[in-house]
């Protein structure tokens, strides 16, 4: 016989675990009843039937039905009570979830310092509906966040052609409108795609093709490729890099890099100054971008990464609030992490920290 497998049976799987889900109390309560049921039978039947055994065997087993009734009566109103009732409590607990009533809570009685298996499926019960209706505000906000975030673009491309159509544009302003035009759609097409992205990576429908590179050379490509935006606002840009090899998906983390930086020069004032770093600490490759832009409040920061979100309204049409969403998803993938420090009027500082 295989005594671990035995043994294992009476193990609970669930380390929260550490109460029965009928204590021993309840049951020496039970077998206390038994004893005195049977203890006074006895002593019934040996004072009245002295010399008879078949009238004994006979009454015997009528009390031993009665007995077993009786416990079973007992057992089955001790159930009810401690599990019965609970268990009851959670299953309209659920119908109400089943109807999309995500606020609903279950309360387990007094605090205990011991819990059984009700109070651990009470307990995982309130946090799954607590996360439920986190995604719902969050399904909600999205929706809504789209929905405005595509009616912009379009209705510019839209009362732009019709101005354009009906020929209410002057020729001179004609290549301006047309501009515009073309603008909103590249806009728009930048958005639909990060969406994309961002709901094929929180699905795990992305999965990351890791492969050996040299970061040092994929940083300064990607700084390069914004060497047009960052001239034309007359900002001194330094790189100062490590060539360390990293294995991750290139294309995935080529997505951070260039949402960072692309932050980093939209919000950074004419003749201001950026610096794109990275060094490596131990296993530890540490990516740093930092600007001497607006810089952002306490709110913003915490904010950030949140989809849609822009606590510059004033750069609201040079972004859609995706960036930092899908970096950071994009990081969280990787394993590492990213975080935000800034002050109004300071500048930001963005930080990546990856394991090699």
């Amino acid at each position: 016989m295989n005594w671990r497998k035995f043994l294992r049976f009476f193990k609970e799987d669930d380390p929260r675990v550490t109460a029965p889900m009928i204590s021993w109390h309840i049951i020496f309560f039970i077998l206390g009843i038994v004893f005195l049921l049977v203890a006074l039978q006895t002593v019934l039947i040996t004072r009245s039937f002295p010399d008879q055994v078949g009238a004994m065997v006979s009454i015997l087993v009528a009390y031993l039905t009665f007995a077993c009734l009786v416990i079973a009566g007992i057992v089955w109103l001790v159930w009810r009570y401690t599990t019965g009732k609970p268990l009851r409590k959670i299953a309209r607990a659920a119908r109400k979830v089943a109807e999309g009533d995500f606020t609903v809570q279950l309360s387990s009685g007094k605090k205990k310092k011991r819990m059984n298996e009700i109070d651990v499926l009470i307990e995982d019960f309130n946090k799954m509906t607590r996360e439920l209706a986190g995604n719902e505000i969050l399904k909600s906000d999205f929706i809504a966040n789209v929905s405005h975030e595509l009616k912009t673009p379009l209705s510019i491309i839209q009362s732009y052609t019709k101005a354009l159509r009906d020929g209410y544009v002057p020729e001179e302003q004609k290549e301006q409108y047309m501009d515009a035009v073309i603008e909103a759609t590249e806009h728009l097409n930048t958005m639909i795609t990060n969406i994309l992205k961002l709901g094929k990576l929180e699905n795990q429908q992305i999965f990351p093709v890791p492969a050996t590179y040299q970061l040092g050379e994929q940083l300064r490509r990607c700084a390069l490729a914004f060497m047009e935006k960052w001239q034309a606002k007359d900002i001194e840009f330094e790189i100062d890099v490590t060539d360390v090899a990293v294995c991750y998906d290139a294309s995935l983390m080529e997505l951070v890099w260039n949402n960072l930086l692309s932050n980093a020069v939209k919000y950074t004032d004419r003749g201001g100054h950026i610096r794109l770093t990275s060094r490596k600490d131990g296993n530890t490759v540490t990516v740093t971008v930092k600007d001497d832009g607006c810089g952002m409040d306490e709110e913003t920061c915490r904010r950030a990464f949140e989809k849609f979100y822009q606590g510059d309204t004033s750069h609201a049409s040079e972004g859609n609030g995706l960036g930092l969403a899908l970096a950071k998803k994009v990081v969280d993938i990787a394993g590492g992490r990213i975080r935000v420090q800034s002050s109004p009027g300071e500048g930001s500082v963005f930080t990546v920290e990856l394991n090699i």
